[in-house]
């Protein structure tokens, strides 16, 4: 895990975003989703993993309806102190735009408990193109998987929804406010 590229996008003198380093959580592994109203209006969903947050941005957002599969493209990892990063990054600066936490919360891998085999079933998970996880979060939370689709961009996945007691057809993009601030980006622009 390495956070070269997330360095090398950055000029920490001008974005108020955390240069952050390898650092991991003292018991459950978290999850954050971020709202951000960069040149397209996305979210950044991000899981911890040997210290870093693995990221992938999902333009429509992610869905509590299995039948809304959404397409997730992997980015750079980003630092685990970015899980608490609200603000606004200036322009011309990479990502321009606000920033809010949607959601966040633990999460596990769907049949693994053991926390000393997650890491090298994650790893070997991801390099399968095939994530399955459980989210105990504030807002998603049940079974999803993260898919990786088989075609040139290799960085194009899917999330889905798995049908679960959790699933709805309900829009959970409706709760638009901050779990950490209770702020939406329209106030963070303000």
């Amino acid at each position: 895990m390495d956070l070269s590229k997330y360095h090398q996008k950055r000029d920490f003198d001008s974005t108020t975003e955390p240069k952050g380093e390898i650092k991991k959580s003292k018991n459950e592994l978290i999850f954050v989703v971020q709202k951000h109203a960069a040149s397209h209006l996305h979210y950044d969903f991000r899981l911890e993993m040997d210290g870093v947050l693995k990221s992938w941005a999902i333009p429509k957002g992610p869905s509590m309806n299995p039948e809304e599969k959404r397409l997730a493209i992997m980015v750079e990892d980003h630092p685990y102190d970015y899980k608490d990063f609200e603000g606004t990054i200036p322009e011309g600066n990479y990502g321009a735009g606000s920033v809010i936490v949607w959601d966040s919360g633990t999460y596990a891998l769907a049949n693994e408990q053991d926390e000393g085999k997650i890491a090298n079933k994650f790893k070997s998970d991801l390099k399968e193109g095939h994530l399955s996880f459980i989210l105990k979060g504030k807002k998603l939370k049940g079974e999803f998987a993260l898919v990786r689709l088989k075609i040139k961009q290799k960085n194009a996945w899917l999330l889905i929804k798995k049908d679960d007691q959790y699933a709805s057809e309900t829009d959970v993009l409706k709760k638009n406010k901050s779990v950490i601030s209770g702020l939406t980006l329209e106030d963070i622009e303000k």
